[in-house]
């Protein structure tokens, strides 16, 4: 999904990782009914800890909000800053309409990507784009969404920034206001549905490198 972006960030002097975390994309083939947020987690301090990575921006896009939220909190003095992207929140953070969406997801091992998902939070998402994505989307793990996180103290040492889209069903006007909670960090806003690496990444990118300093 991050193709359009990584080149972006690369040609302004910055290393990138994109982590594919087990049972998605290339690495369907390891999905079970064992993994979970836990083996999420692990991929990404994995990817820190055999890279040699320090001062790091966490990008979490969707659920992923909930793993670079944990993994801040186990390695902090690695992570510079967690950036939010149209994200869920941890229990410590602000939580948005999307943390409902655990709720409705069944009992299921995955949930297929279909084109009435992409309608409901991705309209923008049109014309080739749309039928890469479908050619290339794999199940959810149900557990990724379900899985809760446990934090601690370390996690209010690590700074948070948080970018939201319009167009992927949260009341985004109500966010800012603080209804669903207070924002620890300043914030951008972009008009796109819930993925704007692929429908905005120059915009993206921008709001990357602005929020992360």
């Amino acid at each position: 999904m991050w193709k359009k972006v990584v080149p972006l960030l690369h040609e302004r002097g910055h290393e990138v990782h994109v982590i594919t975390l087990t049972g998605m994309g290339e690495r369907v083939h390891l999905a079970s009914k064992e993994v979970g947020i836990e083996t999420a987690i692990e991929d990404v301090l994995n990817v820190i800890r055999y890279n040699d990575l320090d001062d790091i921006v966490q990008v979490g896009q969707s659920f992923a909000g909930k793993v670079v939220a944990a993994v801040a909190d186990r390695v902090p003095e690695k992570v510079k800053m967690i950036l939010y992207l149209d994200a869920f929140r941890s229990e410590k953070n602000v939580r948005t309409p999307q943390g409902s969406f655990t709720d409705a997801i069944g009992a299921g091992l995955t949930i297929p990507l279909t084109e009435e998902i992409l309608d409901s939070i991705g309209k923008d998402l049109q014309g080739a784009d749309r039928e890469w994505m479908l050619s290339k989307a794999t199940p959810w793990p149900t557990k990724y969404a379900g899985d809760p996180v446990t934090l601690s103290g370390n996690f209010d040492t690590v700074r948070s920034a948080y970018i939201f889209c319009t167009g992927s069903g949260d009341p985004v006007d109500e966010i800012l206001k603080g209804k669903w909670g207070k924002l620890d960090g300043p914030y951008k806003v972009i008009e796109s549905g819930h993925w704007p690496m692929i429908t905005k990444p120059d915009e993206l990118v921008k709001d990357i490198l602005n929020l992360s300093g």
